[in-house]
């Protein structure tokens, strides 16, 4: 809901409030975010405290969006250039209109539009002719508001924008610790967790993709946060790209800015024209890191994933990948054999991962000839489809679209289609070169070869891969004057390849991936319900990456599989239990060959499939409570996820570092974990029929897995039953 008095505008969502206010001068200020304000609350702005002179105190107030050169000192969202070579702006409030809905953004993902859902659009103006519209689009049920920027040159000339970012915050002077995701290959998304110090601190890309080391979505928190209690703010980019996340401590208080980095960032605008940037995302909780990451969780579900995927109740396929089983090393035959193992485990859907297109043996050639290799698929996919349909299983299959190997037949072809710098040697990585997706024409030209494959047979399920950092960034489509241009062209190619896919093949399950987890974000979440989560499958690691993709994103969007022991990325030893209870939390799979499994091994695996077929809508739609943090230095971690009304949980504990609520695990003792989100009057049972009451597991709680062995675990499945009922 937004409420409108003279120029103040607030935001309410169902328990936090958003104000922004045009204050003295036009300046539009920002006064408010935080637990919801009564009906008929003031303006906040008016309670500020006088600073005299208003020249005087632009570089103290709070602003809701600020340009350079113009006394306001902190970082800024936006850097224009007029054609007289100046880069100074005042953006002075216009004017605002409240509509029903939202607008779209022409190219890019956001959070969907929808019954219950308002927007506030304000405009800003600066006397040179740079007008910025901001949108404020309020999700009430969900607790989300969303903003981005619209940049139009109202003036006469052209100008330039070299940094167009999509939100700007200001808080007023206090303390806060802020969390961001980082890591490198294999260990994606490792919180970090500190003080935010004087001066301006900041994680983003300048890779083309967001890149292994950091995400695009950061926290602030008061200092004494936890997941139970504090203040918390959440912010995710809705974007694939290039991105920069700032957040600077000065005498003034505190100020965020998320957008597009500037780096290789020019966009000139001829007179008339508009830049959209893409949308950012926030949400405010008074209830610790655990409800801020609930409301996100929840909107992500309900406004972001594409509408065929957001039934959690609908059954996601679990499936079996053939990379780790035999990686380049394949024909039909194996392929058919590894898909009859399969099916024996319970699994619906076989995948066929790199290596099936021709002359594909190696990372050294043919990317960019999608078509079989018939030396491997003598019948090709129609083939190898029509066999593993015979055995009961879907047919799923890799592809990486973006990529071209100079060994191809496309390259030879089309060498100018590739990045490429004019006069120095392209650089390979992977021996692959990066496809230029800002030309449409290069779009098309993989689209056709996508859309064959895909018609050719029945496809459930494809992979989409993006193996390397993109670098020689130069288009031969575009004047030198606008390749800062390119970057950002290049990630609307790749919106548009995915709009053409999931539009066309509406029941397709896509799920991205990018070296595993580089390209893990809510711009690819608009198209597939799902990400590969990380390339390291290891039951110990995926603990702590799992955590902290959780602060953000649920887990129905985590790809997350079974893997052979000693596992192929750290050689790491631990327990069928273990591995399955890291799996089970995401989009559950398996990633081995099972060729070698006997019939009782393979039988091993059953009860575990039969258990995320019947129990896999919750663990989607359920909402998370982290009850014990991995760090760097733990072995172990639990997590449940609990139906909102609290009458079923699924609770997952592995690991002998556990503490839980009683001291560690001792060969004496063995701790308890206290758990949460249950009705504490309600009386539950467990798959082996023992019953508690809700008070009694969320104050003395369920015994955790003892000190010995490697890595124990334990799951729990918990309904709430009638007292009365002899079950």
């Amino acid at each position: 809901m937004i409420v409108q008095n003279g120029t103040c505008y607030t935001l309410h969502t169902a328990h936090t409030s958003y104000q922004l206010a045009a204050g003295p001068g036009g300046m539009l200020l920002h006064t408010y975010y935080g637990p919801r304000l009564p009906d008929g609350a003031p303006n906040l702005a008016d309670s500020r405290p006088p600073h005299g002179d208003p020249g005087c105190w632009t570089d103290l107030l709070p602003k809701e969006f600020s340009a350079p050169g113009t006394a306001d000192n902190r970082t800024a969202p936006c850097l224009p250039e007029y054609a007289d070579g100046s880069e100074a702006a005042d953006l002075l409030f216009v004017s605002a209109r409240m509509q029903k809905g939202k607008p779209a953004l022409p190219g890019l993902p956001m959070f969907r539009d929808g019954d219950g859902v308002e927007t506030l659009c304000v405009t800003l103006r600066d006397e040179f002719g740079l007008e910025v519209e901001l949108r404020y689009t309020v999700y009430e049920a969900e607790e989300l508001i969303t903003r981005s920027a619209v940049y139009k040159n109202a003036g006469e000339k052209p100008l330039t924008l070299h940094k167009a970012a999509s939100l700007c915050l200001d808080f007023a002077p206090g303390c806060y610790d802020l969390i961001t995701l980082n890591g490198t290959w294999a260990a994606e998304r490792t919180p970090e967790r500190a003080p935010l110090r004087c001066g301006v601190q900041s994680v983003g890309s300048a890779r083309g993709v967001p890149g292994h080391a950091h995400n695009p979505a950061a926290i602030l928190c008061a200092p004494d946060a936890t997941e139970t209690a504090g203040e918390c703010w959440g912010f995710a980019f809705v974007y694939s790209g290039n991105f920069l996340i700032e957040a600077e401590r000065c005498d003034a208080g505190e100020r965020l800015v998320i957008g597009i980095h500037p780096y290789h960032f020019h966009w000139t605008l001829a007179p008339g024209e508009s830049f959209a940037a893409p949308e950012a995302a926030m949400v405010y909780a008074d209830g610790g890191l655990g409800q801020m990451s609930r409301r996100f969780h929840n909107a992500i579900r309900t406004r972001l994933l594409p509408p065929r995927w957001q039934d959690m109740q609908a059954p996601r396929p679990v499936l079996l990948n053939s990379w780790e089983a035999f990686y380049f090393d394949f024909d039909e035959e194996r392929l058919v054999q590894l898909a009859a193992a399969a099916q024996k485990a319970g699994i619906d859907l076989f995948v066929l991962d790199d290596g099936w297109f021709k002359g594909r043996s190696d990372t050294s050639s043919s990317l960019g000839d999608w078509a079989e290799d018939e030396a491997k698929l003598p019948d090709g996919l129609p083939g190898l489809c029509r066999r593993v349909g015979e055995l009961g299983l879907d047919l799923g299959l890799w592809v990486e679209p973006e990529a071209v190997s100079p060994d191809s037949d496309l390259y030879r072809a089309h060498p100018d289609w590739a990045f490429a710098v004019p006069g120095r040697r392209p650089l390979e990585i992977r021996r692959q070169y990066t496809l230029d997706f800002s030309r449409p024409e290069v779009v098309d030209a993989v689209w056709q070869q996508l859309e064959r494959v895909l018609r050719s047979c029945p496809i459930r399920y494809l992979k989409w891969d993006m193996n390397r950092s993109l670098a020689d960034v130069y288009s031969a489509a575009l004047p030198a004057a606008r390749q800062g241009e390119v970057y950002h062209r290049y990630v609307l190619g790749v919106y548009e390849l995915q709009r053409r896919v999931t539009e066309t093949f509406p029941d397709l399950l896509l799920e991205n991936c990018a070296g595993g987890g580089a390209r893990f974000d809510c711009g690819m979440l608009y198209y597939s319900p799902q990400i590969w989560c990380s390339d390291n499958t290891d039951a110990r690691a995926r603990l702590l990456i799992q955590y902290g993709t959780s602060l953000i994103y649920p887990g129905c969007v985590m790809g997350a599989h079974y893997s052979a022991v000693p596992n192929h990325c750290t050689g790491h030893l631990s327990t069928m239990e273990a591995r399955m209870a890291a799996a089970l939390f995401g989009t559950f799979g398996f990633e081995l060959d099972l060729t070698g499994y006997s019939e009782e091994e393979l039988a091993a695996l059953r009860p575990y499939v039969a258990w995320y077929k019947a129990h896999g809508g919750l663990v989607r739609g359920g909402e998370l409570y982290r009850l014990a943090n991995p760090d760097v230095s733990a072995l172990g971690a639990a997590w449940m996820v609990a139906a909102p009304d609290g009458s079923e949980a699924a609770v997952f504990a592995v690991g002998d570092a556990l503490g839980g609520a009683h001291g560690p695990a001792s060969l004496n003792s063995l701790p308890r974990l206290p758990l949460r989100g249950l009705d504490a009057a309600a009386l539950y049972a467990d798959e082996a029929g023992e019953r508690y009451t809700g008070a009694q597991l969320m104050a003395a709680g369920l015994p955790l897995p003892g000190a010995r062995g490697q890595t124990p675990a334990c799951i729990w499945y918990l309904r709430r039953v009638d007292a009365h009922m002899d079950e």
